[in-house]
């Protein structure tokens, strides 16, 4: 199988578009504001359970203004770093154009998770942050983020998430639901309307998809591990894609 076809933008994905329009410009600084400077650390966890090795290829879904996507360059691999938004790719290959060091190991380019451009097993690791909620179908994209991982290749997510104790749950409602409009609002309206879309949209998540683990093993991905960062705030999860048994075939 190959590179699948090229499809209609989903009504999540709209809406991510057009809640993230004109923002790039200051997604870094807010994202860390918005998580209290915790997103910083749950990308180098991924970075580390995937752990590249120098040569290896790459590709970084949902790169956004490619934070992850510079930490596997500087470890000496050849990364392609895909996302839907032609604004945020603006921003991330300026970035690049700033780290000379780094320009001829990565390649910034538009496409969509659904439908990835690439063939079965181009890459010997996938990466992809804050990606699964805005996606109609995470299931048939699981499937899709597996397809090109050569087999035995590691697969791996940042994604925020939602306390499991009552009390620290309780806490992070009022932060989520309150505090971060409060936040958005004070650097300008639109940054209020991300701030008043998260908590909702990360709670809907988390009730439509409780099995996370159960998700991947169904698109042929095991050896899986979950980490919860931040008191459950964040959570990291790797594993790797299924091999192939004696007839080719993703073995079950």
């Amino acid at each position: 199988m190959g590179a699948s076809a090229p499809t209609l933008p989903s009504s999540r994905k709209r809406h991510a578009l057009e809640l993230f329009e004109g923002l790039p410009g200051a997604y870094d600084w807010m994202g860390a504001v918005l998580s209290f400077g915790q997103d910083a650390r749950w990308r180098a966890t991924l970075v580390d359970a995937i752990n590249p090795l120098p040569g290896q290829r790459i590709l970084d879904v949902a790169t956004g203004t490619g934070l992850v996507a510079f930490a596997m360059a500087r470890r000496g691999c050849s990364v392609v770093g895909l996302d839907q938004s032609e604004d945020m790719l603006a921003v991330a290959r300026r970035h690049l154009r700033e780290r000379a060091a780094l320009e001829n190991r990565i390649t910034f380019t538009q496409g969509e998770a659904e439908s990835l451009p690439f063939d079965d097993g181009e890459f010997d690791a996938l990466t992809f942050t804050y990606l699964l909620r805005y996606v109609d179908d995470p299931g048939a994209t699981m499937r899709e983020l597996a397809r090109v991982v050569k087999p035995e290749g590691r697969i791996g997510m940042v994604e925020f998430g939602v306390p499991k104790s009552a009390p620290l749950r309780a806490a992070w409602r009022v932060y989520t639901r309150a505090g971060l409009p409060i936040i958005g609002r004070a650097v300008s309206p639109a940054w209020f309307e991300v701030g008043r879309f998260l908590e909702p949209n990360i709670e809907q998540f988390h009730a439509e998809e409780p099995d996370l683990p159960g998700l991947w093993r169904e698109a042929g991905i095991g050896d899986i591990e979950r980490r919860d960062m931040s008191f459950g705030a964040g959570l990291v999860m790797w594993g790797e894609r299924a091999p192939r048994n004696g007839h080719g075939e993703r073995a079950a």
